[in-house]
């Protein structure tokens, strides 16, 4: 019966193939050239030469594992030494010749993707429609109607962010010294908090002036509704004035640790297993490296729209006091009646 379906018209159907059975051959192949290459080229400790012992699994994890500190690709102070982590050391080091990479993988598909648009859209143009207007719509969801002028900001971070965090997942980045993906690095993710925390605070000072910005932080003003409303007021505007400067701080280090520690279980588990388990993992870590993409970008803008939004009746735009309407007197005349007989004549 299966013979005859797959004829017709006197020519064979060729079968189709089980998606299973494709997935099953690739890690079959995956592991048939593992174990080709450990025999035929066997490995050695990362910095020695072939023939070396080899110490598993300690010489394996440290060959996958990338340090902390970036690799310095361009000295441009050999005199001067870089230590540390976070470095102020003028240099190019692989996580920004790749951001450079990433920027311009990133600029040159938004343009060609952009290029030509028309009245009645392609597949193309249809693409980068829904991805713009899904972004937007997911940041409108977020922060209202007021959040839509800076969909352009928060669509730029979250694809540099994305692209720079998917980057460490496809080879050479990572096994190559000159180049590793820009969010492991925390050099990196400080400077990206320090642009999202300047054009926040820019936008408090630019939208409600000086003084309407630091009285979020300083409201004086509350010591006319007694001195211990004036104190609480102080104690929480210092507090906010305190979290306001962790900002920074906590989203860089958030997007830095999991982007890092997931590199490092990466290699771990790379350098203790085949095939099967470092494929998930990367699977895993490709949707971990979107969830941390959006997350900076959402902070962004909700920071943002925290920052213009005014805490005080005295902010512009925040006019909160109520105003009563004028009651007509009933002994004035309007148009010849007593005011209330012309109220209930409208």
């Amino acid at each position: 019966m299966t013979a005859a379906l797959q004829q017709q018209d006197g020519q064979a159907t060729p079968a189709k193939r089980s998606p299973k059975n494709a997935i099953l051959m690739a890690l079959v192949a995956v592991i048939v050239v593992d174990v080709l290459a450990a025999i035929f080229l066997p490995p050695f400790p990362k910095g020695g030469q072939p023939g070396d012992a080899f110490a598993f699994p300690a010489d394996g994890i440290v060959a996958n594992l990338e340090l902390p500190a970036p690799h310095v690709v361009l000295d441009l102070a050999p005199g001067e030494p870089a230590e540390g982590i976070v470095q102020f050391h003028p240099s190019i080091t692989s996580t920004i010749l790749t951001s450079w990479i990433v920027m311009a993988v990133v600029l040159i598909g938004v343009f060609l993707l952009s290029r030509g648009l028309k009245l009645l859209p392609g597949r193309r143009q249809n693409f980068i429609e829904f991805a713009y207007e899904s972004l937007e719509g997911f940041g409108t969801s977020l922060g209202g109607p007021e959040a839509k002028r800076y969909i352009p900001l928060f669509a730029a971070f979250f694809l540099f962010i994305l692209f720079s965090n998917w980057s460490g997942l496809v080879p050479p980045i990572g096994k190559l010294e000159e180049l590793r993906a820009p969010t492991s690095d925390v050099n990196i993710t400080i400077g990206l908090a320090l642009v999202a925390f300047g054009f926040f605070e820019w936008q408090g000072f630019s939208r409600l002036g000086v003084r309407g910005y630091l009285s979020k932080f300083f409201p004086i003003g509350e010591f006319k509704h007694g001195v211990g409303a004036g104190v609480i007021g102080m104690f929480v505007g210092l507090i906010e004035l305190l979290l306001e400067f962790v900002k920074p701080l906590t989203l860089s280090m958030r997007l830095f640790g999991n982007i890092f520690g997931g590199e490092v279980a990466l290699a771990v588990m790379t350098s203790l297993t085949i095939a099967i388990i470092p494929v998930a993992l990367v699977g895993l870590e490709f949707l971990l490296n979107f969830v941390q993409a959006l997350i900076f970008s959402v902070l962004t803008l909700m920071f943002t729209l925290a920052a213009v939004e005014s805490h005080h009746p005295e902010g512009p735009g925040h006019d909160l006091e109520p105003h009563a309407l004028p009651v007509a007197d009933p002994d004035i005349e309007l148009d010849g009646q007593p005011a209330a007989a012309h109220h209930a004549s409208h």
